[in-house]
């Protein structure tokens, strides 16, 4: 799977991307992730990528050559089967967005900056709109980083034990249940009985109306 990232601020996503399971998934050549600095697309000798917005107010727009530019020449090398923009007020990404995106191929991902980039991109290129949360950062950068994180963690291969994601929390439209690890005692506090009575059906029953009290608890909208 190959993700292409345009940013303005490319070195905001090298450190993202060259560690643990993402690292993991390059190496392997089971992703394969290129950033693309949004400035070498530029048509001007200031390099500069935005302009003042049509009918005034305050902030700088991200103008449509540079991006334009870019995924055009992208185009042109592979197909792709989604052009994402990074945005706040895009669908919210869950786990259900993660696991279809997973399945993909090739995927665009842009990130904005300033006050935002000319609708015109958007209207045109972009084939989704996704948000990580209800709040405004600085960049699509680290959302960017997010969403990429929650894809490639999917892909068959990444994970050294693959059903490991198949229990995350939000799979099963719940939350993870409680999970423990050695010494079965730390200071009066045990590790409940029943995980460590080998009795795997028990152990089961255990983890799901633990899962079930928990997102009623703290997600009871997963639930309705």
């Amino acid at each position: 799977m190959r993700f292409d990232i345009i940013s303005v601020l490319p070195d905001l996503l090298t450190s993202p991307f060259a560690h643990s399971i993402l690292q993991r998934a390059q190496t392997k050549g089971i992703a394969e992730i290129v950033v693309h600095n949004l400035r070498d697309y530029a048509t001007n000798k200031q390099k500069s990528v935005d302009d003042y917005p049509y009918g005034g107010g305050s902030g700088m727009v991200m103008s449509i050559p540079p991006f334009a530019a870019c995924i055009e020449k992208l185009k042109c090398e592979r197909s792709y089967d989604e052009v994402i923009f990074m945005s706040p007020d895009g669908e919210t990404l869950n786990q259900t967005i993660a696991n279809g995106l997973s399945i993909k191929k090739n995927i665009i991902i842009l990130c904005g900056h300033y006050k935002g980039i000319d609708q015109r991109i958007r209207d045109i290129y972009v084939t989704r709109e996704i948000s990580i949360g209800d709040y405004v950062l600085s960049g699509g950068e680290l959302p960017a980083a997010v969403l990429v994180d929650a894809v490639t963690r999917l892909i068959p291969g990444v994970l050294n034990d693959e059903t490991s994601a198949l229990s995350d929390s939000f799979q099963g439209e719940l939350l993870d249940a409680p999970i423990y690890t050695r010494p079965a005692d730390w200071q009066g506090h045990r590790v409940p009985d029943v995980l460590l009575s080998g009795h795997e059906a028990k152990i089961n029953e255990w983890r799901h109306e633990e899962a079930l009290k928990r997102t009623q608890q703290r997600r009871p909208d997963l639930l309705k």
